[in-house]
């Protein structure tokens, strides 16, 4: 299994608009072979801010893959390069962690 966390932070003050394009592409990702988790989280409400908070501008989406090869078909998915040609001119950073369980 492979693990992805990917933090997307925004131009300021357009999270909400690349989140509305993310949300509209998620179904496609969900679809994908090998898919197991694909979803956006943001900082907890009610939690103080601290150095460890990623603020309004930024999201981080949490992925699981059944493979390595899975994922590396999602990275090329027409419906992913759409997302970026969406995104591309909302967003600041893109900061992508993958991982494998020990």
């Amino acid at each position: 299994m492979i693990h992805v966390v990917a933090v997307i932070t925004a131009k300021p003050g357009l999270r909400a608009q690349v989140l509305e394009v993310f949300n509209a592409n998620r179904a496609a990702v969900l679809a994908e072979e090998g898919c197991i988790e694909y979803g956006a989280t943001v900082d907890a409400q009610g939690v103080p801010t601290s150095k460890a908070s990623f603020g309004p501008d930024t999201f981080v989406v949490i992925e699981k893959w059944e493979s390595l090869a899975a994922l590396q078909a999602h990275a090329v998915a027409p419906h992913m390069a759409a997302y970026g040609a969406k995104t591309k001119e909302l967003t600041e950073s893109r900061l992508i962690h993958v991982l494998e369980p020990v």
